[in-house]
């Protein structure tokens, strides 16, 4: 029986969340990412923001790595002055995730990030972002759609060649393109919609949009397959 490769999905923590009658802290994660893990065949296993020292020993252990969508980054990782229409910063989530990207890559561990990932993966090999751009997030609290393009002969291009409508919900996106990532998938403003590792730096992709919101399985398909081949169950 083929063994199913295990793939860490980063959290975040939030206080006073409830349930039953309960109100406590709680590490979060929307169902979407580890069902989306499971439906590509994964085993999904959610990762609380930890001391960032115990990230390499952490990633050591995955076969794969998902960072998840979430609140803006810090714009002091990427040394810019914080905007007015930023968000408050996430700074103990920030300092997790990105000692995850940076084990993940040091370790050759397939990595996927989505909307916040994505970035959080540029502003870790040293890119900058748009602090806000109108037309990805029309209504509060509501996914949108809209087409994306893939590039051909990307990493992306090879997993989705054709044009897609996508889930998509964020006010920030890529400005510069930190070292050694290109861009594999565009909107049609020319909003930079997915990125990757060129091909001999490793199996990194990055999605500005948010595949758990949707039914196409391609994209984590994709990392689950890589993270199969690491793990050796295929």
């Amino acid at each position: 029986m083929t063994v199913r490769p295990l793939i860490g999905i980063s959290t975040y923590l939030e206080s006073g969340a409830r349930w039953g009658v309960w109100e406590l802290d709680a590490a979060l994660l929307p169902a979407g990412y580890p069902r989306l893990v499971q439906r590509a065949g994964g085993l999904a296993a959610m990762l609380p923001p930890d001391a960032p020292e115990r990230a390499a020993r952490t990633v050591a252990r995955l076969d794969g790595l998902v960072i998840a969508g979430g609140p803006d980054v810090d714009p002091s990782r990427y040394g810019a002055e914080r905007s007015p229409r930023t968000g408050p910063p996430a700074r103990e989530r920030d300092a997790w995730e990105l000692a995850l990207i940076d084990a993940a890559l040091a370790a050759g561990v397939p990595l996927l990030g989505i909307c916040r990932g994505m970035q959080l993966l540029n502003v870790a090999v040293g890119g900058t972002l748009v602090q806000h751009l109108e037309g990805h997030a029309e209504v509060v609290g509501v996914f949108g759609r809209h087409p994306v393009k893939p590039v051909p002969g990307t990493l992306y291009a090879g997993l989705v060649p054709e044009e897609t409508n996508v889930p998509t919900y964020h006010h920030q996106a890529i400005e510069r393109l930190g070292r050694g990532l290109i861009a594999s998938a565009y909107a049609a403003d020319g909003t930079v919609e997915a990125v990757e590792l060129a091909a001999t730096e490793g199996w990194a992709l990055g999605v500005q949009w948010h595949p758990e919101m949707g039914e196409d399985l391609r994209v984590m398909r994709g990392l689950v397959g890589r993270a199969a081949l690491r793990h050796g169950g295929a």
